[in-house]
């Protein structure tokens, strides 16, 4: 089994690691090509506006959306959860591209800026009875977006109560401030729909390996499924066929 990382930024080092730890292979996915050598894929947490970018600088979207709809499992951490949304709210100015997918709403920053990230524990009863383990998950809340809403067929694994006397969430275009806020209420931080699970913190940056070992079980799932069958298939755009070699890609340097 090996699993795709979406190496174009942000905290991909981090969950190759914790692959690693788990006995899994874990690759640096950069371009179009390398989406074929890979049982699922990992979207990590990072800067989703500057990841976008770079996606569309290389020309990844047609393929990551493509990737998606071949039922392969992809999870998406933090501004991964936004890539994988069919919807968005809260973005800077014009906005950013989606790969889509996921039958939800989210909201990007929704707990605010960088100096309002936080720790918590959160209940996760669906986590711990696949994996063991406590009942509560420590959460790594990085400017993290929240799901607002989703559709019939997505799932509800967690949810994180906000306080009546913190900010909820703040953009250019929305701010809610302390007097303004509403009563405590359960946001929802971890979402799963068929082949896409997604979480709004960062399990990449914890030693609990739960998060990682569910994903696996979900690979394993799809592959036993398939191997009978043929499996999907994922066309660069621009490319009429693909090799299986993989070296490591060049990528620019954004400073």
């Amino acid at each position: 089994m090996t699993v795709g990382v979406l190496a174009l930024q942000g905290s991909f080092n981090e969950h190759i690691a914790a692959l690693r730890r788990l006995g899994v292979q874990g690759i640096e996915i950069r371009k179009a090509e390398q989406l074929l050598t890979v049982s699922s894929l990992i979207i990590p947490g990072g800067e989703s506006t500057t990841m976008a970018k770079l996606a569309e600088y290389h020309n990844l979207f047609p393929a990551l959306r493509e990737f998606v709809k071949t039922g392969k499992p992809v999870w998406g951490t933090c501004a991964g959860l936004i890539f994988l949304a069919d919807r968005a709210v809260g973005q800077k100015e014009g906005g950013q591209e989606l790969v889509g997918g996921l039958d939800c709403t989210v909201h990007r920053n929704f707990f605010g800026s960088q100096i309002q990230s936080f720790e918590a524990d959160i209940s996760v009863p669906l986590l711990t009875s696949k994996e063991g383990g406590p009942e509560t998950y420590r959460g790594v809340f990085i400017r993290a977006p929240a799901v607002l809403d989703v559709g019939p067929d997505v799932e509800v694994l967690a949810h994180y109560p906000v306080p009546s006397n913190k900010v909820l969430y703040s953009s250019s275009t929305v701010q809610i401030q302390e007097e303004d806020a509403v009563p405590e209420t359960n946001v929802i931080v971890a979402v799963k729909q068929r082949n896409l699970l997604a979480t709004a913190f960062h399990p990449e940056l914890t030693a609990d390996t739960r998060w990682h070992s569910y994903f696996m079980k979900m690979t394993k799932e799809m592959e036993q499924g398939v191997s009978s069958g043929s499996s999907g298939t994922i066309v660069p755009v621009g490319e009429t066929s693909v090799g299986t070699e993989q070296a490591k890609p060049d990528i620019p340097i954004y400073q």
